[in-house]
């Protein structure tokens, strides 16, 4: 493989851990209740990001990518009623950021410009773009993840 290769698979997947371990940081003090809960009117809940976050690599890298036959319900990433565990739903956010970086590892030179294709996803034609349009969509909500975080630890 060639540097720059191994420098693109390093640098993903060093990225999409560093972002689960920020994830991690900020999700792990909150109760299972603040967890579920909106301090805001609008949005969503930190339970319901994790939800969308593990659905988007779950089925743009994980489907699309690794073939893992995930099938997507991006509706009940938003609306998911049942509030699971937050531990249950972490551990299938671990098990998502597994896959996609044995993902990231598994690719080879060639494969970073492989063509790409996806439901929603009308921008990434190969799989460089996607895994980099997904590490940013990561960042952004873990984002919001952090702001809503402070402001359930306030109250």
């Amino acid at each position: 493989m060639s540097d720059l290769s191994d420098t693109i698979r390093d640098s993903f997947a060093n990225e999409y851990r560093s972002r689960a371990a920020e994830l991690h940081k900020w999700v792990g003090p909150l109760s299972d209740e603040e967890f579920w809960r909106n301090p805001y009117p609008y949005g969503n809940s930190v339970g319901h990001l994790v939800l969308h976050l593990t659905g988007n690599l779950s089925y743009y890298i994980g489907s699309r990518i690794a073939d893992s036959g995930y099938i997507r319900n991006r509706d009940l990433e938003f609306t998911e009623s049942r509030k699971p565990r937050k531990t249950e739903v972490l551990r299938k956010f671990d098990e998502t950021i597994i896959l996609v970086i044995a993902t990231i590892e598994g690719q080879s030179e060639s494969d970073w410009s492989a063509p790409y294709s996806a439901e929603r996803e009308t921008t990434s034609k190969n799989r460089f773009t996607i895994l980099l349009r997904c590490a940013s969509h990561l960042y952004h909500h873990i984002g919001q993840i952090i702001y809503l975080a402070r402001e359930l630890q306030k109250s």
